[in-house]
């Protein structure tokens, strides 16, 4: 069973002889609700999650989670009395919250989880919030974010806590929620700033595209027209350009090749197309060269001879006027360009070499698989060579 957990910051807000302030939320149904000076009561009314875990300082307003329905009897009077000091002092600790977390569990009608955080000043303490953010999260798990009361800087932190909470959690982040104040309404509108998710995504599939050249990515981001990327990414890393070509095509003559209710993808929109704009070469030999300019790039050296192979062969049969996409036209222009030109030869080898783990026999084949750079500088030299680049 998936369980909806909340982290809601506590902070503290300006405080009167009448209390601390409160603020009337507005989460743009139209419904004003309660004024509460903590935005989790509100907020927890609203998702109802099965865990509530509750986050502050030494210095937050913990005095305000008690301070009116909460029954408490016996000693747990006495810890409320002694918590109003600790705040007042700034010297809230985790053994001050511990008799006052069941008490408050059992009013709010689920699991309540009282965690006292560091200030976050340094990277240290950065890493121990995420820490302490993700030990209260369950693989699967549906979460919340209140960023509203804690430092400026925690909505920062805040991003990359759901960010991780995604990858090491499995978690499903429904909502990252700012509740502002305006001070000549005393009202407070709501903001779920989860969209800001969407563009984590985005660039995490750029990033994944550029290291490895598999624009498959941001197929997930692209809903059902992103098979047709899935499927183009497929073709083209098993070396059939043609297909992958086919796929690219259909897929950038759709009206709607992007999600409509995704505003993030019309900021990376250019950026896809340019990754995928070898496509729109005019034949066959400049597809592959631009494919394997971009594995040369990416240090994808065994895709990059590949194709850098396939449009030298691809152009010696299009000098002669010929099918291009004959198997065995090409069969027959790689046998005779391996017998007369020496640089067509070396790819072929070094082709062999990487593919089948074998010594190579020739010395300067050898010389250039003795290092990354040695390899690269080689691979340049040739393609210009023969055209590539």
């Amino acid at each position: 069973m998936m369980t909806t957990t909340l982290l809601s910051f506590l902070g503290r807000v300006p405080r009167t002889e009448q209390g601390y302030r409160e603020t009337r939320y507005d989460f743009g149904d139209g419904n004003l609700g309660e004024p509460a000076a903590f935005f989790g009561w509100p907020l927890q009314q609203r998702i109802k999650a099965d865990r509530l875990v509750i986050m502050g300082t030494a210095g937050s307003m913990w005095d305000h989670l008690f301070e009116k329905d909460v029954p408490l009897a016996g000693d747990e009077v006495d810890a409320q009395m002694e918590l109003i000091e600790a705040v007042h002092a700034k010297t809230v600790t985790a053994e001050c919250l511990d008799p006052l977390q069941r008490p408050l569990a059992q009013f709010l009608g689920c699991d309540v989880q009282l965690e006292i955080i560091p200030y976050c000043r340094d990277g240290r303490e950065q890493v121990e919030l995420l820490s302490i953010m993700a030990r209260h999260v369950t693989p699967g798990d549906t979460v919340h974010i209140d960023v509203t009361h804690g430092f400026r800087h925690l909505p920062m932190i805040a991003l990359l806590a759901a960010i991780h909470l995604k990858k090491t959690r499995q978690a499903t982040i429904k909502g990252i929620w700012y509740g502002a104040y305006d001070p000549d309404t005393g009202e407070g509108p709501v903001h779920n700033l989860a969209g800001l998710l969407r563009i984590a995504e985005w660039i995490e599939a750029l990033h994944s595209y550029d290291k490895d050249g598999d624009y498959g990515a941001f197929a997930p981001l692209l809903g059902a027209q992103g098979e047709m990327l899935k499927n183009a990414a497929f073709f083209e890393r098993t070396t059939n350009p043609v297909r992958a070509r086919s796929e690219l095509r259909s897929w950038a003559g759709l009206d709607h090749g992007y999600p409509a209710d995704d505003p993030a993808a019309a900021l990376f929109r250019e950026e896809l197309e340019k990754r995928i704009a070898w496509h729109q070469r005019p034949d066959r030999a400049s597809w592959e060269r631009d494919l394997a300019k971009r594995y040369l790039e990416q240090a994808d050296y065994v895709r990059a001879i590949i194709y850098g192979m396939e449009s030298i062969i691809s152009a010696e049969i299009q000098n002669r006027h010929g099918e291009v996409d004959d198997y065995e036209n090409r069969d027959i222009a790689k046998d005779e360009m391996r017998n007369t030109r020496e640089g067509f030869k070396t790819l072929s080898n070094l082709r062999n070499a990487l593919t089948h783990g074998v010594r190579p026999w020739d010395r300067a084949i050898e010389r250039a698989l003795e290092s990354e750079q040695g390899l690269r500088k080689t691979l340049r030299d040739l393609f210009r060579q023969l055209n590539v680049l």
